[in-house]
C-alpha cells in the first residue's frame, strides 16, 4: 500500500499539479490551500509525509510563513517527516527550514521525477530508524565518553543513578531457552 502525502500550498495551479505528479507514488494526495488548516487535518487524517509551501500570501495567514508551520508541525507530529517546497530563489531559507527539522526541500519548479524520488526517500529513510535500545545505548556511549569514562558524571549527565547506568551498560539480551532435541 502506497503512503498518504499531505500538500498545502495557497496556489490553486500548485495543488493540481502535485495531484498529477504524485498519483503514482502516493494513494492518497490531500491538498489544503490555507496553512491554518494543517494541525487540524493532521489531528483527523493519517499522513505519512508533508509537502508544505515555504511562503504563503494568504490574507488570513498574519504573516505566518512556511517555518512557522513547520515548527507547528514537528512540535504536534515530530514523527511524520515535512519536505519544504520552496520558490528557486530562496534556498538560504530552505537551509534555514533543514535546521529546524524539515526532512528536506524541493525548489519550484521541480522535475516530477525528481520530486517523487527525493518523497520516497525520505519515507524510506523514516521506515529506518534504529530501534529505540541502540538509540539509548549509543547516547549512553556519548555520554560516557563525554565524561572521559567517569560513570558518575556520565549518570549525571543523563540524569541517571550510576547503578541504573551501570545496569544499562551491562544489560544483555536475554539468551533464548535451549532447543531440546528428541529423545531421552
Amino acid at each position: 500500500m502506497n503512503p498518504t502525502i499531505l500538500v498545502c500550498d495557497d496556489n490553486a495551479d500548485i495543488l493540481v499539479a502535485m495531484q498529477y505528479a504524485l498519483t503514482d507514488s502516493f494513494d492518497r494526495i490531500l491538498t489544503l490551500d490555507n496553512p491554518e488548516d494543517l494541525l487540524r487535518t493532521m489531528a483527523t487524517e493519517h499522513v505519512d509525509i508533508v509537502l508544505l509551501d515555504m511562503n504563503f500570501s494568504l490574507g488570513n495567514n498574519s504573516g505566518r510563513e512556511g517555518l512557522h508551520w513547520l515548527q507547528a508541525l514537528r512540535a504536534a507530529h515530530p514523527d511524520i517527516p515535512v519536505v519544504m517546497l520552496t520558490a528557486y530563489g530562496d534556498v538560504p531559507l530552505a537551509v534555514r527550514a533543514l535546521k529546524s527539522g524539515a526532512a528536506d526541500f524541493i525548489t519550484k519548479p521541480w522535475d516530477n521525477d525528481q520530486l517523487n524520488f527525493l518523497l520516497r526517500s525520505v519515507l524510506k529513510a523514516q521506515e529506518s530508524l534504529a530501534p529505540l535500545d541502540v538509540v539509548e545505548m549509543e547516547h549512553i556511549r556519548r555520554a560516557v565518553d563525554r565524561a572521559d569514562g567517569n560513570l558518575t558524571a556520565a549518570a549525571k549527565m543523563l540524569g541517571l543513578t550510576r547503578q541504573t547506568l551501570y545496569n544499562k551498560l551491562n544489560r544483555r539480551p536475554t539468551p533464548a531457552p535451549p532447543v531440546r532435541k528428541g529423545g531421552a
